[in-house]
């Protein structure tokens, strides 16, 4: 039929006949011709929809565009010409047949349509078009073909036969070509573009189509790259729709309308049970699985996340598919081929046809594969943008249960490593369908070679699949266990690196240590089983290729003599089959990938789901529209859902202006009570409103890694008028007066490098700035000495202060403010137990008048003798020193004057006052000794083996492909070949020992990179932790994190892998090169060059590519160090309504990562096009030599050579990418290495010189001309000390704020080493021991209290050494026995994350409990009772005499009462000795301490 249709079509006898030496006219001018204008046709309804939907403006006309159309119109008027031309011969009686007048119609219509297209372009903004790009080239194709045709018929035939078409033909094919150059050009960008805007736009948004699928756009980066190293600059801006602007926005529109749907249907479903239940109905099993808390959880998410990405994929899904119809016709042309090499008499063009096929065949595949990964990377990228984004925003609304179940390392986990392993899946997922498909498609064509023989390969393969099933699933549950204690790690690593200040202090470094290597050797025990299995199911996947083709060819050849097993049947099946491994290799990673995600995607969507705090628990109300600035009415509040309640029925009014003060004991609800203002508790019962704009001061001072004025400003613009007087008001002008670089001082993390006085006035200076109109105040004076208290009272919170207009909450334990406070409320046990005026509740005589006697008493029995000391003119002079005016200058305590840095005078302007550094990045070639490096953590002997395994094994696979080269090659004698049990036999050995080569090469490596990871490790963290503590106030701890995080993963998992595919693919491809060469030797002429070019493109995008990766590595550690930074500031954030403000930064800060990740993206693109390219070059010069030398080859050889050779497209390129991420993923060592060469402390242990054990006897310490400097160049900040403390003696030291007091406490415990002068504890120079043998002598009380995720008991005794009995005896002596006992699992009580489930004075008695079991012989409280009560303060004093009265006591206190009965008095000023004597004597000299006694009312 079809070629009686072209009878009549062509009116000739067909279309021809295959084995001729050149195509019919008739196919010619119909099946060639009209191919290019059916693509056109089908493109054209989708490709206009697609116009339709996505313009990005319009272009003008411009040159090339009129050029285009013009060259489009010439080539339409001649397809008709040759139209009317045919009419006009047959008007003339010269008959033709049809196809002389359909033709040129088709041709010349769909050329109407290809310029109708092209103005439709040019009004969408489409600067290159590829659809029209690839019409042109496939009608230029075609007309290549016709005119080839023509130019040989006038050769035989002569120029006057049909002079027009000619012609014309000519002319065409001219404008063709030109039009097909226009076409590659690029037009301009379209009017109003935003690229146009930005200063430096990516630059494939202006790239010619060619250069968009090959990726050549790229090139310019690459370039400049090589010749200098990149920097951030040099990226271009990322596009909206790559923005966190933009993705996170719609994801978390998508995430609450999935989660709003799940939860109406829950609702709907627990209403439908509760109306069963009345009626005396049972659950159903349906119902309860549909209330399992899993399906509210991560479906939502996967929902949302497919509503967003679903299309892209999709579309992403269709190029793998197109791949993979390129990637089967493969061994279709293969076939041909070496059929074509066993017929001597077939003609030569066709051997050259399948060689060009061949080539093309894989030059598709490329593209298309490449297109495939470059969707689903950029897909992988916006997912990660998304998902931060949104578990950032997560965590500035998570209630306080939530903020239990979730910490800080975790948290990272989630962004860093669960993230990661969803991206995996994007790219992954596909194979789970796609593989199954692929080996069933590999069967069918196995049946066509070798009928029904082929079914004993799918007999092997379903018989391995259930190992590799087995193998992926127990692996899986490795990898789970491995990222459970990965996470323990993160938790406990995060904790000991945020409070790394009282781990040192108490010498626990060890201990912390030793907890750390355990988790980790559990860690790598898993991560250790995970890659031994893994090992077997590589050797397993590659072993398949061998035992599917061993089974198959020796049934197929033993069953029968007369099957002959030639080059064709052998080489195509080996081809098939390594189609089929790789498929086979694929699923199971697609499905572990799968469990991977679907486990983080769990993960991810629990830590979504947790509790978010209800915005009604506090009403903000515009002031029009309430009376008082805060009411709660019968208000009952908790910390979570179903907790019992810490407040219970508040009512309490607040007007206008009032200050409010609020009094009572540790743990009464005080801060509780702020909270519950703030919206942060849960809210019972009642009714919380407050007016707009709210201030507030956290008794846990949160300060930003920020300069001094951003910390104060917070946001608002800069006030210079306004901002200097908050800064008198707070008294901190005196202390920016001694930072380097004033206000543009950065504070470090936490505030670490200035002390807890100057946090606590910046936080007020802060809230001070905010100009709110109602101020929380949470004990802002607690870490003030008593003058410094005055000041900011008298100036900002009291009645003549900046704030006297305003309404004031004050929470305090200073009594001596209360008679100038309008109003007062005492809370006892969580209720307001009175409210009124100073003189209202001392007439009432009631609680708050029992509280003020039992302060009353207090200070009687404390100061009674001081008050005879006094006189009437030490009155007068009190009096009129504390209302004098506030100016002595205030010198910076322990960290202010660290804060100078060395380059205070030598640095740029830019630099001055920075304290942090960020990320180093290098900008060289990974330097050799890193390499070095982790070979020896290696092991160089395990090294040689690793290698030694690889060679035998390689050379056993060698040995097998040659060994089926010669048993293909056998001749045929009577239809049967001789030797074949040989031939089998010797197969099947090979094959084995290659399959136990691969298992311990592979298996080698991965356990030589466990090795070298725990070394690694174990250096990283010693490292870190002998670090001084000036190495932590100049490095965030997201770099930190990031370190114990990302980079340990990639020495764990990713540089054993990636060094494990090198070797595999480098001696594979010197296999390669041998087979190719010993087959054809001409071979040499191309894969020389080749290679060359290889080298040339690895040497180019390595420098590029390790430039991006140490930027994005450095560009990570910010946004680990903002979600550190946010989660412990959330309520601050809130508090002043600054969550936008923060959103963005983070925004920006996940921005400025992905800038640099999209270069990493297109660079490995960039390098897999043009490699696989080059690759596919080196086929096409295989299959042409082979053509060439077909006469003296046999097809046994040839088989052995092309199959080889189509292999090494693949490998050539994962082995450069494969070193590229070596060297990518190399710099974690270098990154993790680089602590090494940091300067360390001192010692731990000194075995030549470790004090006695039961040293120290008495606790005598002496100071010999002791001074203290906290950096090379900086002034001393203590001198010229010199004292003797006897053994047994309590020591007060007092003296104004930054006067010194606790920089003397460190210098004592060694965190920063003396630089002049000498301290002796009973007569042993400090100095000379080891500095853990020195701290856990000494026990600390710092004026932060610190407290770990963890247990209470944990808290109380981190080290586990003391027994519940000895545990229950401290908390008795501090009194919290009572409190502890009231808790539901009492010491078992789960502390959250620095914890913040206690109020701070309850924080401050753990550490007292934790002083008090560690009963070392000198005790030293720095600021210990500063957020307590008087009263609880007075009795922890009382016990502290009783319990210490044996140990040397230091104690460093503002409070100048609680150290009255001291033995003797030491004060500072300025970082000297002012006076120090015994109380009554310094009292009697009226010098300083007589002042500070004075100042704080006890004279």
């Amino acid at each position: 039929m079809a070629e009686g249709g072209a009878a009549w079509l062509c009116g000739s006898p067909g279309l021809g006949d295959w084995n001729q030496t050149s195509f019919t006219w008739c196919f010619q001018n119909t099946v060639i011709a009209w191919i290019p204008c059916a693509y056109l046709w089908i493109c054209f309804p989708f490709y206009y929809l697609y116009l339709e939907h996505h313009s990005r403006g319009y272009i003008r006309m411009s040159h090339l565009f009129k050029t285009k159309m013009a060259l489009g119109f010439i080539l339409m008027l001649l397809c008709f010409s040759h139209l009317f031309y045919t009419l006009w011969e047959i008007n003339q009686g010269i008959l033709q047949a049809p196809a002389f007048f359909i033709s040129p119609a088709v041709l010349g219509i769909t050329m109407i349509l290809a310029v109708f297209l092209t103005h439709c372009e040019r009004l969408k903004g489409v600067q290159s078009s590829g659809i029209l790009l690839i019409y042109w080239l496939l009608l230029s194709l075609a007309t290549v073909v016709t005119i080839s045709s023509k130019i040989q018929q006038v050769l035989e035939r002569g120029f006057l036969e049909d002079p027009f078409r000619q012609v014309t033909s000519y002319i065409y094919f001219v404008l063709l070509l030109a039009e097909v150059v226009l076409f590659f050009l690029t037009d301009h960008p379209p009017l109003f573009s935003k690229a146009i805007d930005d200063s430096n736009p990516c630059p494939e948004l202006g790239a010619s189509f060619l250069s968009k699928i090959t990726f050549w756009w790229f090139s310019g980066l690459v370039w400049k790259g090589y010749r200098q190293p990149l920097q951030t600059d040099d990226l271009w801006l990322l596009t909206k729709e790559n923005s966190s602007e933009e993705i996170v926005s719609h994801l978390e529109r998508e995430w609450k309308k999935y989660c709003t749907r799940i939860q109406q249907s829950t609702e709907s479903i627990k209403y439908k049970e509760d109306q069963r239940s009345g009626a005396g109905l049972a659950k159903t099993e349906e119902t309860r699985v549909l209330l399992q808390p899993e399906q509210s959880q991560s479906e939502p998410l996967l929902k949302a996340f497919w509503s967003m990405f679903g299309a892209h994929f999709l579309l992403g899904t269709l190029s793998l598919v197109v791949c993979d119809v390129f990637l089967f016709s493969v061994p279709k042309i293969l076939s041909l081929f070496l059929a074509f090499m066993t017929d001597q008499e077939a003609p030569s063009w066709k051997g050259y046809f399948y060689a060009v096929s061949l080539f093309l065949l894989a030059c598709l595949q490329t593209l298309f594969e490449q297109r495939y990964m470059y969707v689903c990377l950029v897909l992988g990228m916006r997912l990660k943008t998304a998902v931060t984004g949104l578990v950032y925003r997560k965590i500035l609304v998570m209630s306080n249960a939530a903020r239990k179940t979730a910490t800080v390392g975790e948290i990272v986990n989630l962004v860093c490593v669960d993230v990661q392993r969803i991206m995996d899946l994007i790219i992954y997922f596909n194979g789970t369908w796609l593989a199954p498909i692929r080996i069933i498609i590999c069967f069918v064509f196995l049946w066509e070679l070798l009928g029904p023989f082929a079914l004993t390969a799918i007999a092997v393969f379903f018989l391995l699949l259930p190992l590799n099933f087995v193998i992926t699933k127990k692996r899986s549950h490795f990898q789970e266990e491995q990222m459970s204690h990965k996470d323990n790690r993160a938790k406990l690593t995060n904790a000991i690196l945020s409070d790394i200040k009282i781990i040192k202090l108490y010498g626990w470094e060890k201990a912390f240590m030793e907890k750390v290597l355990g988790i980790r050797k559990q860690e790598l025990e898993a991560l250790k089983n995970s890659q031994i299995l893994f090992s077997l199911s590589l050797s397993s996947f590659h072993s398949s290729t061998f035992l599917i083709a061993f089974v198959m060819f020796a049934v197929y050849t033993l069953v029968d003599e007369q099957n002959v097993l030639d080059a064709q049947k052998a080489f195509v099946s080996l081809t098939l089959i390594n189609i089929l491994n790789t498929a086979h290799s694929f699923l199971p990673f697609s499905i572990n990938a799968t469990m991977q995600a679907k486990v983080s995607l769990k993960r991810l969507a629990a830590f979504l789901s947790l509790e978010e705090l209800d915005p009604n628990n506090m009403s903000t109300v515009p002031p029009e529209h309430l009376q008082n600035h805060i009411t709660v009415r019968n208000g009952t509040f908790s910390w979570c859902r179903g907790s019992s309640p810490c407040l219970k029925r508040i009512n309490l009014t607040v007007p206008q202006g009032c200050l409010l003060a609020v009094v009572g004991q540790v743990g009464a609800g005080k801060s509780s009570l702020l909270s519950a203002l703030l919206g942060e508790l849960q809210k019972v019962d009642g009714d919380v409103a407050i007016k707009a704009k709210v201030a507030y001061v956290p008794q846990q001072d949160w300060l930003e890694n920020a300069s001094v004025e951003e910390n104060i400003t917070f946001g608002e613009e800069l006030d210079e008028r306004w901002y200097n007087r908050v800064i008198d008001a707070c008294a901190l002008q005196p202390d920016l007066e001694s930072f380097p670089a004033g206000s543009k001082s950065e504070i470090g993390e936490k505030g670490i490098n200035i002390s807890g006085g100057q946090k606590q006035r910046v936080s007020l200076a802060r809230a001070v700035y905010k100009k709110a109109a109602v101020y929380l105040l949470d004990d802002p004076l607690s870490a003030v000495d008593a003058q410094v208290g005055q000041h900011i009272f008298e100036h900002i919170i009291g009645p003549n202060g900046l704030l006297k207009d305003k309404t004031r909450v004050l929470v305090t334990h200073a009594i001596n403010f209360l008679p100038q406070v309008d109003n007062i409320v005492l809370m006892v046990d969580g209720e307001i137990a009175e409210t009124g005026s100073y003189q209202e509740l001392l007439q009432r005589k009631g609680a708050f008048a029992d509280f003020l006697h039992s302060y009353n008493n207090a200070e009687e029995k404390e100061g009674c003798e001081l008050q005879a000391a006094g006189s009437a003119n030490d009155m007068a002079s009190r009096n009129s020193a504390s209302q004098g005016k506030f100016c002595r200058p205030s010198v910076t305590r322990d960290g202010a004057k660290a804060i100078n840095q060395e380059r205070r005078a030598a640095s740029a302007p830019k630099d001055k006052g920075r304290l942090t550094e960020g990320e180093k990045t290098q900008n060289s070639r990974v330097h050799i000794s890193i390499y070095l490096d982790y070979l020896r953590a290696t092991e160089p002997p395990f090294c040689l083996y690793i290698v030694f395994l690889f060679i035998c094994q390689q050379a056993a696979s060698f040995c097998r492909g040659y060994w089926l080269s010669l048993w293909a090659d056998d001749p045929v004698n009577n239809r049967t070949q001789q030797h074949t049990e040989l031939r089998v036999g010797v197969f099947g050995v090979l094959g084995v020992l290659q399959a136990i080569g691969k298992f311990g090469s592979t298996a080698a490596i991965l356990l030589g990179g466990v090795i070298a990871s725990r070394k690694l490790f174990r250096q990283l963290l010693v490292n870190v932790a002998r670090s001084p503590m000036t190495f932590f106030e100049r490095t965030p701890v997201g770099n930190l994190l990031n370190r114990f995080s990302k980079e340990t993963d990639a020495v764990d998992s990713i540089i054993p892998d990636k060094l494990k595919s090198l070797l595999g693919f480098l001696f594979n491809l010197l296999e390669i090169y041998i087979v190719v060469i010993v087959a054809t030797p001409i071979a040499t002429v191309a894969i020389v060059p080749l290679t060359m070019l290889y080298a040339v493109f690895q040497n180019f995008y390595v420098a590029t590519s390790c430039q991006l990766r140490r930027l994005e590595a450095a560009s990570r550690s910010p946004i680990y160090s903002h979600i550190s930074e946010t989660f412990q500031g959330s309520s601050v954030i809130r508090a002043y309504k600054e969550q936008q403000r923060f959103i963005l930064r983070n925004n920006s800060r996940v921005d400025e990562n992905q800038r640099i990740c999209f270069p990493g993206v297109i660079a490995d693109r960039w390098l897999a096009t043009n490699l696989e390219f080059l690759g596919n070059g080196i086929v096409l010069c295989a299959a042409l030599f082979a053509v060439i030398s077909r006469t003296h080859l046999s097809p046994g050889t040839v088989g052995f050579s092309i199959s080889y050779a189509l292999q090494v497209t693949g490998i050539l390129n994962w082995m450069v990418r494969s070193w590229t991420e070596i060297e990518n993923n190399i710099v974690s060592v270098e990154r993790m290495r680089e602590y090494s060469k940091t300067p360390k402390e001192a010692p731990w242990t000194l075995e030549s010189n470790s004090p006695h054990q039961a040293w120290p006897t008495d606790g005598a310490i002496e100071f010999r001309n002791y001074g203290l400097r906290y950096r090379p160049n900086l002034e001393l900040a203590l001198k010229n000390i010199n004292i003797k403390i006897n053994g047994k003696e309590k020591i007060g030291i007092a003296g104004r704020t930054g006067a010194g007091k606790s920089t003397l406490a460190l210098g004592l415990l060694r965190l920063v080493e003396a630089a002049e002068g000498e301290i002796l504890i009973d007569g042993v120079n400090i100095a000379q021991i080891g500095l853990h043998d020195l701290r856990t002598k000494i026990t600390i009380v710092p004026q932060d209290p610190v407290l770990f995720a963890g247990s209470l008991r944990m808290n109380l005794d981190p080290l586990h050494k003391y027994s519940d009995e000895a545990i229950w005896t401290a908390l008795e002596l501090i009194q919290l026995k009572n409190f502890v006992l009231d808790l539901p699992d009492q010491l078992n009580h789960e502390c959250s994350e620095r914890g913040e489930n206690l109020s701070v004075g309850q924080k401050q008695l753990v550490c007292l409990a934790r002083a008090l079991l560690r009963k070392a012989q000198i005790l030293v409280l720095d600021e210990a009772t500063a957020a307590m009560d008087l009263e609880t303060d007075l009795q922890i004093q009382s016990a502290i005499k009783t319990q210490f009265k044996e140990w040397t006591v230091l104690t460093i206190a503002h409070r100048i009462n609680t150290i009255l009965d001291y033995d003797r008095i030491l004060v500072l000023d300025e970082g000297q000795i002012a006076e120090f004597g015994t109380p009554e004597k310094l009292i009697a000299k009226k010098g300083l301490f007589y002042k500070l006694v004075e100042e704080s009312g006890l004279v």
